[in-house]
């Protein structure tokens, strides 16, 4: 736990008690090691000095490609979050506009994408609400920056959470600033403390001294990564990555050294005198005055021995298997251009490819699904206590569409809409607005109308 600073330390030890603040501790120092490792620093190794070479260390850094791979198919299209009450459309209809206006305000889909990064890599991730002057504001704070406290018998519920950051890297701890701010709830009221500490935890300056928010909860909700029940740490997907990548690195590199040493061919001289051997020099156009060595039975002979590369075929077949196990581990298809070729015509068919990291997703978005209905309650609150905007007051549910970047049979989903039209299952409004017609679709309506008027 080196790597940790003194005031995350004793932030830790102060907000936290017992045993559990050493695991915290702990767990912090591993995330760490866990973003080193997908940075691609973490992966070096430590080669042997006592070699007459400097060993090839070479890093090819799958484990980001790979989590990158699955946060883009998962995240890169926002879901589609809609607002239903069939009782009063119009109401939902003005607050789903409200939410859209706020996500889009804070870049919401760009947040998403890179907050599953971090929750992929450092098993969770904060999606945190603050109170601005002219809205709410989202933002997302990766595993290192916060810990936070459950109640005893409820993991659910969340009684106290600490974010924390270094404002600057000076060596003087004296000159050291580390921000920290604290949401807890007392007596059915949030209440918020923030301020910025030195290097020694001597508080710099107070921002907020256990101020009332003015709410009923805390405006942050963790989002744990594929976690068991009554879980609070989550997984991490590098952490099953690591053996392979460290097997794939050190294949690349030995091979690196292989072909070094057997790409030039060795130079053999037979029956040579000696001083012909100290004369002998290896260059372009050299001339060699090949001299035989009187007490050699046989004339002076140079030949080159040349290198069979005998293990490529099952060096091949070794990184191609621990390259294939680090996609399997995370069900991301490993699929090539070849195996691309008899496919790209098809949607179902690469919807088979992707099926597995599709399930996967689909669990997955369980949790973040649950977060995204907290987020959107959540800013309703927040709107209704600082009165951002007034808006209808309605019972209503929310409804979340998951979205995937794979190509569609878009023809035949198109011609099953019109069929569903014709039959009167289907309005005409619905259609326009999925196809992207218009976006608006009773302008177009409209414009139909009296374009089949001018007709007749």
């Amino acid at each position: 736990m080196n790597n940790l600073s003194y005031p995350l330390q004793k932030t830790v030890m102060s907000e936290i008690n017992g045993i559990f603040a050493q695991n915290v501790l702990s767990d912090l120092s591993e995330i760490l090691r866990l973003y080193s490792y997908y940075d691609g620093g973490g992966q070096l190794w430590q080669a042997d000095n006592n070699l007459d070479y400097t060993p090839t260390r070479m890093v090819t850094n799958f484990i980001k490609k790979i989590i990158k791979k699955e946060s883009r198919f998962m995240f890169s299209r926002t879901p589609e979050i809609c607002i239903e009450c069939p009782s009063a459309p119009d109401a939902a209809a003005e607050i789903q506009q409200y939410i859209r206006s706020v996500l889009t305000e804070n870049e919401f889909a760009k947040k998403l994408t890179m907050a599953g990064r971090d929750c992929f890599i450092g098993r969770r991730v904060a999606l945190k609400l603050w109170c601005g002057v002219n809205g709410v504001e989202i933002m997302f704070r990766p595993s290192f920056e916060f810990i936070y406290d459950t109640e005893f018998d409820e993991s659910d519920s969340m009684k106290k959470i600490v974010f924390f950051y270094g404002l600057n890297d000076e060596k003087d701890k004296k000159d050291q600033r580390f921000w920290k701010q604290k949401f807890e709830l007392c007596g059915g009221r949030c209440y918020i403390t923030e301020a910025i500490y030195d290097g020694n935890g001597n508080i710099k300056e107070t921002i907020h001294d256990f101020d009332d928010t003015g709410l009923d909860f805390i405006p942050a909700y963790i989002i744990v990564n594929d976690p068991l029940t009554g879980d609070l740490k989550g997984e991490s997907d590098v952490a099953e990555l690591i053996s392979n990548q460290n097997r794939y690195n050190r294949l690349k590199s030995d091979d690196a050294d292989t072909l070094m040493f057997h790409m030039f061919p060795v130079t053999v001289a037979k029956n040579a005198s000696g001083d012909c051997l100290d004369n002998m020099r290896i260059a372009p156009n050299a001339i060699i005055d090949l001299q035989t060595d009187q007490a050699a039975d046989g004339d002076a002979d140079i030949v080159k021995l040349e290198s069979g590369f005998s293990y490529s075929e099952a060096y091949e077949n070794s990184i191609n298997r621990v390259k294939g196990d680090m996609y399997d581990l995370l069900d991301v298809p490993y699929i090539t251009t070849e195996q691309l070729s008899g496919v790209i015509q098809s949607g179902k068919s690469m919807k088979a490819l992707y099926w597995e990291l599709i399930c996967k997703c689909e669990e997955r978005w369980c949790t973040w699904d649950s977060a995204i209905k907290w987020l959107v309650n959540a800013i309703l609150k927040i709107n209704d206590i600082y009165g951002y905007k007034k808006l209808p007051k309605a019972d209503f549910t929310v409804k979340i569409e998951h979205l995937y970047p794979i190509m569609e049979d878009e023809e035949a989903e198109r011609q099953l809409d019109l069929g569903e039209v014709t039959s009167g299952v289907r309005s005409r409004k619905n259609y326009i607005e999925k196809w992207n017609v218009s976006t608006d679709g009773d302008a177009e309506l409209k414009t139909i109308a009296r374009e089949n008027d001018l007709l007749n």
